[in-house]
């Protein structure tokens, strides 16, 4: 990597150009510098306030860019490995779907695990694409979905030969990484191209001692959110092309959905985000990985949590594991994730980043301090002690195996009408129903309602969990067709 590129900001460099300027605002935003909106200025600062501009002509236009964007965007692409490279600014989410619209329209046919992000459900309701899902396999001792098996990608490709994408997700929330290489290999072979949601894997392209990064793996597109272990403002994320793609239809996609108002905040926070690991990435996540390090083996000294790291590898299903992530099992605690994520928020006053039914989640990143892990270390110790109970009658898995009667987009537009979920079995889900954070369905659009699924819901919010997705705000009604 060329640093004496890599060490530039363009957009960065313009905004601050166009700041020093002191140039009289008769455009947007209307709050003009800050002083139109003094409460939100004394809240945010006045320097920020001056930097939140519209797109002029120094500062190019994110919707067609011609200069410092497109620049930006150039080294984005060299410093991931990739041939092209989109900044966006509607969230990984944008760069999720604008993946799928890419590559598929309706009645195209899409291989993908079932526990994919709604953002990629969300996408085929809008185009009307044809999921081809995978149940993913489990770990039963930590209840949690892993990565996709090399063979059940073999075998849907052979039972959808026509399908014209695979997209998986890697790593996942917990740190599970499928053999993306091996997998890529095979949609290729197939003519197929390979989609990966690496919304969690912003770093695996800065560190050898890492997992693969999806362009390293010689996949078509990748979404990278870079505002969770890159360090740019939150909604902030990139989206990475191979040279397969056409960038030039990848760019009208994503302006069919991304807003034609780019935030410069985000945009900078990209920028500078990039020269950051770009320069620096390997010395960052070497420190990081040192530190989640350092935490597994104080909480599992504890007793009863287990956080678990590459001694989970098997070579498939568990190909990988990225070390940065400090995912703790409490099942042995006799506590629901959640609810040790709620002790943690109102007993201790620190935030992780989810807990579910069988899991919890302390996110590690660029801003960490050991001190910081220290006290969460303590806090989980202190919570064992305090509030450990027998694990009778606690659920013990995260997924269940969904049965798809119809597509996203059919079950989502379909006449429906509201049930009370506990008088919904058999009948068919219209809309979503999942925790968020971390954002995976445990209903989706187009799948029927069980006995299991209904006890894993109620479930779900009698420990705590924050359910979302539903017309209903309280989650107490269903959709269905």
């Amino acid at each position: 990597m060329k640093k004496n590129k890599q060490d530039k900001a363009p957009i960065v460099e313009a905004l601050q150009s166009v700041y020093n300027q002191r140039i009289v605002p008769f455009d947007v935003p209307g709050h003009k510098h800050g002083r139109g909106n003094r409460e939100l200025t004394d809240l945010l600062g006045e320097k920020c306030m001056r930097l939140d501009m519209n797109s002029m002509k120094p500062l190019d236009n994110l919707c067609h860019p011609v200069s410092v964007i497109r620049e930006a965007e150039e080294l984005a692409a060299e410093a991931f490995g990739a041939s092209n490279a989109f900044l966006m600014v509607n969230g990984t989410t944008s760069a999720v779907q604008a993946m799928i619209l890419s590559v598929t329209k309706k009645d195209d046919k899409i291989i993908l695990p079932r526990n994919v992000h709604r953002s990629v459900i969300n996408a085929l309701v809008l185009n009307g694409a044809v999921p081809v899902y995978i149940n993913p396999q489990t770990n039963q001792r930590l209840g949690i979905s892993l990565g996709m098996s090399v063979s059940d990608v073999k075998a849907a490709v052979s039972q959808h030969p026509d399908a014209k994408a695979i997209l998986i997700n890697n790593p996942t929330y917990y740190g599970i990484c499928s053999n993306i290489k091996e997998i890529t290999q095979l949609a290729h072979e197939q003519g197929m191209l390979l989609l990966v949601d690496e919304a969690h894997g912003a770093h695996l392209s800065f560190s050898d001692a890492l997992p693969l990064s999806a362009m390293e793996a010689g996949a078509d597109m990748a979404a990278v959110s870079m505002h969770k272990s890159g360090g740019s403002l939150t909604q902030s994320s990139i989206l990475l092309c191979g040279d397969q793609m056409k960038a030039r239809y990848v760019r009208q996609i994503i302006n069919l959905t991304q807003t034609t108002s780019g935030s410069y905040l985000l945009l900078s926070s990209l920028d500078m985000s990039r020269k950051n690991l770009a320069l620096h990435g390997n010395e960052i996540f070497t420190k990081v990985s040192e530190m989640a390090t350092y935490a597994r083996d104080e909480i599992n000294l504890i007793g009863d949590y287990y956080a678990y790291s590459r001694e989970l590898v098997n070579g498939d299903t568990i190909f990988d594991f990225d070390p940065t992530k400090l995912a703790v099992n409490t099942l042995e605690m006799g506590l629901a994730g959640i609810e040790v994520y709620n002790l943690m928020r109102d007993e201790y006053d620190i935030q992780i980043e989810f807990g579910d039914i069988g899991n919890i989640l302390a996110y590690l990143s660029i801003g960490d301090r050991i001190q910081d892990l220290e006290r969460l270390v303590s806090a989980l110790s202190e919570i064992r002690r305090r509030y450990k109970r027998d694990r009778a009658d606690m659920l013990d898995y995260e997924y269940i195996n969904p049965r798809v009667v119809a597509t996203p987009q059919e079950a989502f537009y379909a006449n429906k009408q509201s049930r009370p979920i506990e008088k919904s079995a058999g009948r068919i889900c219209s809309e979503f129903v999942m925790s968020y954070p971390p954002g995976r369905p445990i209903l989706a659009p187009g799948e029927e309602i069980t006995e299991e699924i209904i006890a894993y819901i109620q479930y779900a919010k009698q420990k705590g969990c924050f359910l979302t997705g539903t017309e209903d705000p309280a989650v107490n009604e269903i959709n269905v067709i």
